[in-house]
Protein backbone atom coordinates (compact mmCIF):
# COMPACT_ATOMS: atom_id res chain seq x y z
CA UNK A 1 0.00 0.00 0.00
CA UNK A 2 1.38 3.31 -0.93
CA UNK A 3 1.81 6.24 1.61
CA UNK A 4 -0.87 8.18 0.01
CA UNK A 5 -3.05 5.73 0.05
CA UNK A 6 -2.52 4.87 3.29
CA UNK A 7 -3.20 8.30 4.89
CA UNK A 8 -6.54 8.30 2.63
CA UNK A 9 -7.21 5.06 4.32
CA UNK A 10 -6.82 6.71 8.22
CA UNK A 11 -8.40 9.56 7.15
CA UNK A 12 -11.92 8.24 6.71
CA UNK A 13 -11.87 5.61 9.38
CA UNK A 14 -11.09 8.76 11.82
CA UNK A 15 -14.22 10.66 9.64
CA UNK A 16 -12.39 13.54 9.52
CA UNK A 17 -14.19 13.88 6.27
CA UNK A 18 -16.39 13.08 4.04
CA UNK A 19 -15.83 12.31 0.29
CA UNK A 20 -12.32 13.22 0.87
CA UNK A 21 -13.35 16.59 1.82
CA UNK A 22 -10.74 16.86 5.19
CA UNK A 23 -9.04 19.70 6.57
CA UNK A 24 -5.97 19.87 4.79
CA UNK A 25 -4.22 21.89 8.03
CA UNK A 26 -5.31 19.45 10.75
CA UNK A 27 -3.95 16.50 8.46
CA UNK A 28 -0.41 18.76 7.59
CA UNK A 29 0.15 19.48 11.59
CA UNK A 30 -0.63 15.36 11.86
CA UNK A 31 2.20 14.64 9.31
CA UNK A 32 4.74 17.05 10.57
CA UNK A 33 4.83 15.87 13.98
CA UNK A 34 5.88 12.17 12.71
CA UNK A 35 8.18 14.13 10.37
CA UNK A 36 10.07 15.96 13.25
CA UNK A 37 11.80 12.76 13.31
CA UNK A 38 13.56 13.42 10.22
CA UNK A 39 13.70 16.91 9.52
CA UNK A 40 14.85 19.72 11.97
CA UNK A 41 11.77 22.23 11.13
CA UNK A 42 10.56 24.72 8.62
CA UNK A 43 13.60 27.20 9.48
CA UNK A 44 17.18 27.76 9.65
CA UNK A 45 17.12 28.67 13.37
CA UNK A 46 15.52 25.53 13.51
CA UNK A 47 18.06 23.62 12.11
CA UNK A 48 20.86 25.03 13.85
CA UNK A 49 19.44 24.08 17.01
CA UNK A 50 19.28 20.38 15.57
CA UNK A 51 22.83 20.73 14.61
CA UNK A 52 23.60 21.84 18.23
CA UNK A 53 22.21 18.86 19.79
CA UNK A 54 24.52 17.16 17.11
CA UNK A 55 27.17 18.93 18.64
CA UNK A 56 26.61 17.53 21.81
CA UNK A 57 26.24 14.47 20.93
CA UNK A 58 30.09 14.54 19.22
CA UNK A 59 29.19 15.16 16.29
CA UNK A 60 28.97 17.68 13.06
CA UNK A 61 26.15 18.72 10.66
CA UNK A 62 25.34 18.93 7.52
CA UNK A 63 22.51 20.97 6.91
CA UNK A 64 20.74 20.72 4.00
CA UNK A 65 17.99 23.37 2.94
CA UNK A 66 14.78 21.29 1.48
CA UNK A 67 14.35 21.97 -2.30
CA UNK A 68 14.67 20.55 -5.60
CA UNK A 69 14.26 21.45 -9.50
CA UNK A 70 13.78 25.10 -9.11
CA UNK A 71 12.81 26.67 -12.21
CA UNK A 72 12.12 30.10 -11.53
CA UNK A 73 14.76 33.16 -10.73
CA UNK A 74 13.24 33.82 -7.32
CA UNK A 75 13.12 30.49 -6.17
CA UNK A 76 17.03 29.87 -7.23
CA UNK A 77 17.51 33.35 -6.04
CA UNK A 78 15.79 32.38 -2.31
CA UNK A 79 17.51 28.97 -2.10
CA UNK A 80 21.15 30.98 -2.78
CA UNK A 81 20.15 33.43 -0.53
CA UNK A 82 19.07 31.36 2.28
CA UNK A 83 22.46 29.09 2.30
CA UNK A 84 24.45 32.58 2.83
CA UNK A 85 22.18 33.31 5.94
CA UNK A 86 22.64 29.50 6.91
CA UNK A 87 26.57 29.68 6.39
CA UNK A 88 26.42 33.14 8.22
CA UNK A 89 24.16 31.08 11.65
CA UNK A 90 26.57 28.54 11.71
CA UNK A 91 29.53 30.85 11.73
CA UNK A 92 27.67 33.00 14.87
CA UNK A 93 26.77 30.51 16.84
CA UNK A 94 29.88 28.86 16.42
CA UNK A 95 28.04 25.42 15.45
CA UNK A 96 30.19 22.64 13.97
CA UNK A 97 29.05 22.13 11.01
CA UNK A 98 29.11 22.18 7.15
CA UNK A 99 26.31 22.28 4.18
CA UNK A 100 25.45 20.55 1.28
CA UNK A 101 23.33 21.61 -1.70
CA UNK A 102 21.17 20.12 -4.31
CA UNK A 103 22.39 21.46 -7.59
CA UNK A 104 18.86 21.60 -9.17
CA UNK A 105 17.91 23.80 -6.30
CA UNK A 106 20.14 26.64 -7.88
CA UNK A 107 19.71 26.59 -11.36
CA UNK A 108 20.71 23.10 -13.18
CA UNK A 109 16.94 22.85 -14.03
CA UNK A 110 17.66 25.99 -15.74
CA UNK A 111 21.19 25.80 -16.98
CA UNK A 112 24.36 24.49 -16.72
CA UNK A 113 26.08 28.34 -16.24
CA UNK A 114 23.72 29.30 -13.63
CA UNK A 115 24.19 26.74 -11.17
CA UNK A 116 27.84 27.23 -11.43
CA UNK A 117 27.70 30.77 -10.96
CA UNK A 118 25.86 29.95 -7.98
CA UNK A 119 27.62 27.18 -6.82
CA UNK A 120 30.60 29.47 -7.07
CA UNK A 121 29.08 32.02 -5.14
CA UNK A 122 28.01 29.59 -2.26
CA UNK A 123 31.51 28.13 -2.66
CA UNK A 124 32.93 31.60 -1.83
CA UNK A 125 31.19 32.36 0.78
CA UNK A 126 31.57 29.39 2.85
CA UNK A 127 35.64 29.61 2.29
CA UNK A 128 34.65 32.80 3.91
CA UNK A 129 33.23 31.74 6.92
CA UNK A 130 35.31 28.57 7.45
CA UNK A 131 32.62 26.12 6.31
CA UNK A 132 33.16 22.80 3.89
CA UNK A 133 30.02 22.54 1.23
CA UNK A 134 28.79 19.36 0.24
CA UNK A 135 27.19 18.88 -3.51
CA UNK A 136 24.46 16.46 -3.45
CA UNK A 137 23.74 14.27 -6.26
CA UNK A 138 20.40 13.94 -7.87
CA UNK A 139 19.09 11.61 -11.01
CA UNK A 140 21.09 10.63 -13.64
CA UNK A 141 20.49 12.91 -15.88
CA UNK A 142 21.90 15.81 -13.48
CA UNK A 143 25.12 13.67 -12.57
CA UNK A 144 27.36 14.50 -15.56
CA UNK A 145 26.64 18.26 -15.21
CA UNK A 146 26.93 18.36 -11.69
CA UNK A 147 30.03 16.55 -11.69
CA UNK A 148 31.74 19.08 -14.51
CA UNK A 149 30.49 21.93 -11.96
CA UNK A 150 32.25 20.25 -8.73
CA UNK A 151 35.49 19.92 -10.15
CA UNK A 152 35.16 23.42 -11.60
CA UNK A 153 34.19 24.60 -7.58
CA UNK A 154 37.23 21.65 -6.17
CA UNK A 155 39.95 24.07 -8.25
CA UNK A 156 39.32 27.42 -6.32
CA UNK A 157 38.33 25.49 -3.30
CA UNK A 158 38.97 22.33 -1.98
CA UNK A 159 37.01 22.13 1.25
CA UNK A 160 33.96 20.99 -1.34
CA UNK A 161 33.09 17.58 -1.78
CA UNK A 162 30.51 15.52 -3.50
CA UNK A 163 28.46 12.48 -3.83
CA UNK A 164 28.66 9.48 -5.96
CA UNK A 165 25.37 6.67 -6.06
CA UNK A 166 26.33 2.90 -5.97
CA UNK A 167 22.90 2.55 -7.83
CA UNK A 168 24.06 3.84 -10.76
CA UNK A 169 26.05 2.05 -13.30
CA UNK A 170 28.40 4.67 -14.10
CA UNK A 171 29.24 5.19 -10.84
CA UNK A 172 32.62 3.19 -11.24
CA UNK A 173 34.15 5.32 -13.51
CA UNK A 174 32.92 8.48 -12.78
CA UNK A 175 34.86 7.09 -8.90
CA UNK A 176 38.19 6.75 -10.30
CA UNK A 177 38.27 10.36 -12.61
CA UNK A 178 37.11 11.93 -9.29
CA UNK A 179 39.58 10.34 -7.60
CA UNK A 180 42.14 11.68 -10.25
CA UNK A 181 41.71 14.91 -8.83
CA UNK A 182 41.69 13.82 -5.10
CA UNK A 183 38.46 14.54 -4.65
CA UNK A 184 36.35 14.48 -1.74
CA UNK A 185 33.68 12.27 -1.89
CA UNK A 186 30.62 10.89 0.11
CA UNK A 187 29.45 7.44 -1.44
CA UNK A 188 25.57 6.50 -0.83
CA UNK A 189 23.06 4.21 -2.21
CA UNK A 190 21.34 6.82 -4.00
CA UNK A 191 17.45 6.96 -4.15
CA UNK A 192 16.18 8.13 -7.42
CA UNK A 193 13.75 6.40 -10.07
CA UNK A 194 16.05 5.27 -12.89
CA UNK A 195 16.06 3.23 -16.07
CA UNK A 196 17.33 -0.40 -15.73
CA UNK A 197 20.25 0.24 -17.74
CA UNK A 198 21.06 3.25 -15.95
CA UNK A 199 21.12 2.26 -12.36
CA UNK A 200 21.07 -1.88 -10.71
CA UNK A 201 17.68 -2.41 -9.76
CA UNK A 202 17.68 -5.06 -6.63
CA UNK A 203 19.06 -3.46 -3.42
CA UNK A 204 22.01 -7.00 -3.06
CA UNK A 205 23.20 -5.18 -6.55
CA UNK A 206 23.31 -1.89 -5.03
CA UNK A 207 24.88 -3.09 -1.91
CA UNK A 208 27.41 -5.31 -4.33
CA UNK A 209 28.57 -2.16 -5.89
CA UNK A 210 28.73 0.40 -2.87
CA UNK A 211 31.55 -2.53 -1.73
CA UNK A 212 33.50 -2.17 -4.95
CA UNK A 213 33.41 1.59 -4.23
CA UNK A 214 34.59 1.84 -1.04
CA UNK A 215 37.39 -1.56 -2.24
CA UNK A 216 38.36 0.98 -4.95
CA UNK A 217 38.91 3.74 -2.28
CA UNK A 218 40.74 2.30 0.36
CA UNK A 219 42.79 0.62 -1.55
CA UNK A 220 44.99 3.90 -1.93
CA UNK A 221 45.63 3.86 1.35
CA UNK A 222 47.28 7.16 0.73
CA UNK A 223 44.18 8.78 -0.85
CA UNK A 224 44.31 13.08 0.28
CA UNK A 225 40.31 13.39 -0.24
CA UNK A 226 37.81 12.66 1.93
CA UNK A 227 35.78 9.65 2.48
CA UNK A 228 32.46 9.55 3.47
CA UNK A 229 30.49 6.15 3.86
CA UNK A 230 26.72 7.78 3.78
CA UNK A 231 24.19 4.60 4.84
CA UNK A 232 22.94 2.81 7.91
CA UNK A 233 23.73 -0.79 6.51
CA UNK A 234 25.62 -2.03 9.53
CA UNK A 235 27.13 -4.65 6.68
CA UNK A 236 28.82 -2.07 4.94
CA UNK A 237 29.54 0.33 7.95
CA UNK A 238 32.03 -2.93 9.14
CA UNK A 239 33.47 -3.39 5.53
CA UNK A 240 34.24 0.27 5.80
CA UNK A 241 35.96 -0.27 9.36
CA UNK A 242 37.69 -3.10 8.25
CA UNK A 243 38.98 -1.71 4.69
CA UNK A 244 39.78 1.82 6.21
CA UNK A 245 42.04 0.08 8.78
CA UNK A 246 45.94 -1.42 8.13
CA UNK A 247 47.01 -2.90 10.69
CA UNK A 248 46.92 -0.69 14.01
CA UNK A 249 46.28 2.89 11.91
CA UNK A 250 43.00 4.17 10.72
CA UNK A 251 42.27 5.86 7.58
CA UNK A 252 42.68 9.78 9.02
CA UNK A 253 40.24 11.22 6.35
CA UNK A 254 37.23 8.88 6.90
CA UNK A 255 34.09 9.73 8.00
CA UNK A 256 30.86 8.39 8.37
CA UNK A 257 27.60 10.15 7.40
CA UNK A 258 23.71 8.81 8.62
CA UNK A 259 20.47 11.35 8.22
CA UNK A 260 19.14 12.80 11.26
CA UNK A 261 16.74 10.55 13.58
CA UNK A 262 18.31 6.94 11.26
CA UNK A 263 20.17 4.53 12.97
CA UNK A 264 21.01 7.32 16.28
CA UNK A 265 22.61 3.94 18.07
CA UNK A 266 24.95 2.88 14.86
CA UNK A 267 26.05 7.03 15.03
CA UNK A 268 26.91 7.05 19.26
CA UNK A 269 28.86 4.35 18.76
CA UNK A 270 30.99 4.96 16.35
CA UNK A 271 31.51 8.09 17.94
CA UNK A 272 32.83 6.21 21.33
CA UNK A 273 35.27 4.86 19.19
CA UNK A 274 36.62 7.59 17.58
CA UNK A 275 35.15 8.07 14.84
CA UNK A 276 34.33 11.43 12.60
CA UNK A 277 30.47 11.24 12.43
CA UNK A 278 28.20 13.91 11.07
CA UNK A 279 24.83 14.12 10.64
CA UNK A 280 22.59 15.24 7.81
CA UNK A 281 19.99 17.39 8.71
CA UNK A 282 17.26 18.66 6.68
CA UNK A 283 14.84 21.42 7.15
CA UNK A 284 12.49 23.79 5.06
CA UNK A 285 8.97 23.93 3.90
CA UNK A 286 9.55 21.41 1.28
CA UNK A 287 9.14 18.76 3.94
CA UNK A 288 6.56 16.86 2.74
CA UNK A 289 8.08 15.27 -0.18
CA UNK A 290 11.68 14.36 1.84
CA UNK A 291 9.22 12.81 4.69
CA UNK A 292 7.53 10.60 2.20
CA UNK A 293 10.81 9.00 1.26
CA UNK A 294 11.73 8.07 4.82
CA UNK A 295 8.49 6.69 6.09
CA UNK A 296 8.07 4.50 2.73
CA UNK A 297 11.76 3.02 3.78
CA UNK A 298 10.42 0.90 6.48
CA UNK A 299 7.59 -0.84 7.20
CA UNK A 300 7.58 0.66 11.10
CA UNK A 301 7.73 4.32 9.70
CA UNK A 302 4.53 3.23 7.95
CA UNK A 303 2.89 1.96 11.28
CA UNK A 304 4.10 5.00 13.46
CA UNK A 305 2.58 7.65 10.65
CA UNK A 306 -0.68 5.76 11.05
CA UNK A 307 -0.48 5.28 14.61
CA UNK A 308 -0.16 9.22 15.07
CA UNK A 309 -2.90 10.07 12.29
CA UNK A 310 -5.32 7.55 14.53
CA UNK A 311 -4.22 9.19 17.62
CA UNK A 312 -4.22 13.02 17.15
Amino acid sequence: MSVEKLIEEVILQKKISHSHDYDPILLERMLFKISKRWIAGYSNTDAIAEARKSNQNGMSAIINYLGEVNTERYQIDNSVSEYFTLLDLLKAKNVSGSISVKPTQIGLSVGYDICLENFTKISEKAKQSGHFMWIDIESSNFVEDTLSIYLEILRKNRDTGVAIQSYLRRSHSDLLHLMENSANLRIVKGAYSEEKHEAYKSNNEITQNFSKLMKLVFKESSYKGIVAIATHDSKLVNEALSLSTKGSERMKNLQFQLLKGVRDELKQQLVKKGYEVLEYIPYGEKWLQYSLRRIRERKRNIFLLARSLIES
